[in-house]
């Protein structure tokens, strides 16, 4: 039980991660140029990642983080 809990707070934790990225992406495919989308993660303290979304201007997000998932 607590493990579904746990699991559903992380997803919860990365909508809005994945809710900018496909923002992002269909910007960036809609555009007429070039266009270059660029995702870096990081591990950071107390089970936490750090994840930048560079298209341009960087958009950073700190999400928790379950190692072995």
């Amino acid at each position: 039980m607590e493990a579904l809990d746990r699991s559903a707070a992380l997803v919860a934790a990365n909508a809005s991660v994945l809710a900018k990225l496909s923002d992002l992406y269909c910007e960036a495919f809609a555009h007429d140029g070039f266009a270059e989308l660029k995702v870096e993660m990081r591990i950071l303290r107390r089970g936490q990642k750090e994840v930048i979304l560079h298209c341009g201007k960087q958009y950073r997000y700190v999400v928790d983080y379950a190692p072995g998932n």
